[in-house]
């Protein structure tokens, strides 16, 4: 008896798709910008706020314009995007002479489901109206750690390559700032657990 034929998952079809697309298929590139564009204008936001939409144009202008030199599947996609969009916010916020706002509204980044059960539970444990505060208060390095693995949906190595850091670097940035953000809204007999908070309630969905 033949085995039974098992269909591509999501990451295939995407990373097919990668591949079409440095082919020139439009429809391919389509596909790959709506998967990734959601995460990448969310990372975005919390670097230049209102100008993100501006800077991700000039970033997808450059990702269209390099796409066939690419060599990956979706993950390492994933990866270039957001190297290629944080060049291009820093580019804005030094011709603009600010640092990075880290300001995004935190539904925008919590209504993507994370990877990380460590990232997630933590998130889940913030509440929107106090989210703003918090994360703005964050060290940038730990910042932009949790922006990429929970936002983009980053791992770690990819993560660092985008920061130039060792994967080991971003692991410990992100640890730290989902500690301190679980900390931070923790209540009395609550704690924090490899990283994880324990007993805070959950966001209500988007």
């Amino acid at each position: 008896m033949g085995g039974v034929e098992r269909s591509p998952t999501a990451a295939e079809d995407l990373s097919a798709a990668v591949s079409e697309a440095q082919r020139g298929d439009e429809d391919a590139f389509r596909m790959i910008y709506r998967a990734v564009q959601p995460g990448l204008l969310r990372y975005l936001r919390a670097l230049v706020g209102e100008d993100a939409e501006d800077v991700a144009s000039e970033a997808w202008l450059q990702i269209a314009r390099d796409l066939p030199s690419l060599q990956g599947d979706i993950d390492g996609f994933r990866g270039w995007a957001a190297t290629i969009a944080r060049h291009r916010a820093l580019d804005h916020l030094r011709r603009q002479r600010r640092r990075p706002q880290l300001g995004a509204p935190f539904e925008h980044m919590v209504d993507m489901a994370a990877d990380d059960d460590t990232a997630g539970r933590a998130l889940e444990a913030v509440s929107t109206d106090a989210a703003l505060k918090m994360i703005a208060a964050l060290p940038r390095d730990q910042a932009e750690a949790v922006l990429l693995r929970v936002v983009m949906g980053l791992d770690a190595k990819t993560a660092g390559r985008v920061l130039g850091k060792r994967a080991g670097a971003v692991r410990t940035a992100a640890y730290r700032g989902l500690r301190r953000l679980a900390e931070q809204v923790g209540q009395p007999g609550d704690g924090v657990v490899d990283g994880t908070a324990q007993g805070h309630p959950r966001l209500p969905s988007q």
